[in-house]
């Protein structure tokens, strides 16, 4: 059951408008109004009408004095896990090479800023060929090096003298 919410439309006029439903973006929360107009019917009569729409909240809505919105439809964005939050946004996963002359080449992961726009990314294992390739070096601008170096080396750093 929609609620009453105080609507500003462009103009700088406030009209009061029914509640329908909440949503949580990425960007913010948006808010599904119904606002009263009138429209045509089709023996050429006036009939009230609403015209249902997504704005922005707080921007383009505010709440009416004495009503609860807890029984208004919500959907909040899912929260990112406890991982997530600490490690932050993951990072695609691939690799690229960037041919040189003389059959030299760069692996940059593929989101690198110096990674060549448009090239078909490798798998790890290709990535991992690439490298052991003379003249072929990691990128050190991404870190490439110190992703793929331990691979290269067989995770031996640290465990030296070990049998």
């Amino acid at each position: 059951m929609p609620v009453p919410v105080r609507v500003l439309l462009p103009d700088g006029q406030e009209l009061t408008a029914r509640l329908w439903a909440r949503h949580e973006t990425p960007r913010g929360w948006f808010y599904e109004v119904g606002l009263p107009s009138y429209r045509n019917t089709e023996d050429g009569d006036v009939e009230p009408a609403e015209y249902r729409v997504w704005v922005r909240a707080p921007e383009h809505v505010r709440p009416v004095g004495g009503v609860s919105y807890r029984a208004v439809p919500t959907e909040r964005l899912e929260k990112p896990s406890a991982v997530r939050e600490v490690l932050g946004p993951r990072r695609p996963s691939g690799w690229v090479l960037l041919k040189l002359d003389g059959g030299r080449g760069v692996v940059h992961p593929v989101d690198c800023e110096e990674a060549p726009v448009g090239a078909l990314a490798l798998t790890l294992d290709s990535a991992l060929d690439a490298a052991e390739h003379p003249g072929t070096r990691l990128c050190s601008l991404c870190g490439a090096g110190a992703e793929l170096d331990p691979l290269l080396q067989g995770f031996v750093h640290g465990f030296e003298g070990e049998d």
